[in-house]
């Protein structure tokens, strides 16, 4: 089987290794993947930007979906032929956060951008029945981070306002469930032209953050603010402005190289203003089968911008950084069984036969 492993001296900062395909020990599950998605925080990993450990070498990527192939001794929930997603923490079933959780597909344990796998099948999540493979590679960090941004602590209430800051794959993934869950719906974005398309995800009103966007969520809530704004670019101070008082920032991420030149925030705004500061980093398994449950009962599917085959990860990688894409930039995986590569030049080339039909 082939893999992308993370090599950070190199061009592409991923080399394709050939290896034997793993077999399943007791309590663990072999699966074939299928897809795989990329996201901001790949970026981060491979450029060395990421706040949690990276063994170099690991096999890339933590987003992904397939099927079941074989199961190791005294699995219980999976068998053979089911369609599952994989979790990003393998071993953060449910609760808080804890640093017992911290271990990640793609940095300290082997990731999904390989044709398989081996995980513990409590690391698991069943696919619906309506998503294809692509679509739910691209749900366990982009949308399991959304699903606890709304849901993990101040629960948003049908009516209230929630701000998506920006239009990247967690901001997209809060317009849909935030309008599912009855929310009045305000995204920023600094492209005028996707406007149409984030109102129709769900969206109620479209904010320009090139200017006072802050003031423009007062004047768009009869000066209250929001009761939640799910920040993703690190613009702290500023979500803080935009939310109302007693309401709640839950704060995604941020570059790590422009921390310590961003601008600061000023405490006693953040006093006065009685806004919670809730920072998460993606979901439990219990919150991912919470997610799936939703988008089962409600038929709704994840955003997709474009799907590439195995073998065209750089032009994938090249897409998601060119900042064009609109919603998941998804890999896919051949479909027919391929024989062991007979040379070097063969295992070089491009993979041929059949791609998924996602």
């Amino acid at each position: 089987m082939r893999s992308y492993h993370l090599v950070p001296d190199t061009a592409a900062g991923t080399v394709v290794r050939e290896r034997p395909v793993p077999a399943p020990g007791a309590g663990e599950v072999l699966v074939r993947m299928r897809a795989a998605s990329l996201g901001f925080r790949d970026a981060l990993v491979g450029e060395g930007d990421y706040p949690l450990p990276v063994s170099p070498g690991v096999v890339a990527g933590c987003e992904g979906a397939g099927d079941v192939v074989a199961v190791g001794a005294g699995t219980a929930r999976v068998k053979p032929g089911d369609r599952v997603a994989l979790t990003v923490f393998p071993d953060w079933l449910d609760g808080p956060f804890d640093v017992e959780h911290a271990a990640q597909l793609g940095t300290t344990r082997d990731g999904t951008l390989t044709e398989y796998t081996v995980v513990p099948e409590s690391a698991l999540v069943p696919v619906p029945d309506h998503l294809s493979h692509a679509e739910a590679a691209a749900l366990p960090l982009t949308a399991v981070t959304a699903w606890n941004a709304l849901t993990g602590g101040r629960r948003v209430l049908p009516g209230e306002t929630v701000v998506a800051t920006g239009t990247g794959g967690v901001a997209l993934a809060v317009v849909q469930l935030a309008a599912l869950a009855g929310a009045h719906v305000i995204v920023t974005t600094g492209d005028p032209g996707k406007a149409e398309r984030l109102r129709a995800l769900g969206a109620h009103a479209v904010v320009d953050r090139r200017g006072d966007w802050p003031a423009e969520v007062r004047t768009l809530t009869a000066g209250r603010g929001a009761a939640l704004v799910v920040d993703v670019a690190g613009a702290l101070g500023e979500s803080v402005r935009a939310a109302a008082i007693g309401g709640e920032v839950a704060y995604v991420g941020y570059r790590v190289a422009d921390a310590p030149t961003g601008p600061p925030v000023d405490v006693r705004a953040l006093f006065d203003a009685g806004v919670r500061i809730r920072p998460l980093a993606v979901g439990s398994r219990a919150q991912f089968l919470e997610l799936t449950r939703a988008l089962a009962v409600h038929g709704v599917r994840p955003v997709l911008d474009r799907a590439f085959a195995f073998d065209e990860l750089a032009e994938a990688y090249a897409r998601h950084r060119s900042g064009q894409a609109f919603g998941k930039v998804v890999v896919t995986f051949p479909t027919g069984d391929r024989p062991a590569p007979t040379s070097d030049a063969e295992f070089h080339g491009n993979l041929t036969g059949e791609l998924a039909d996602h």
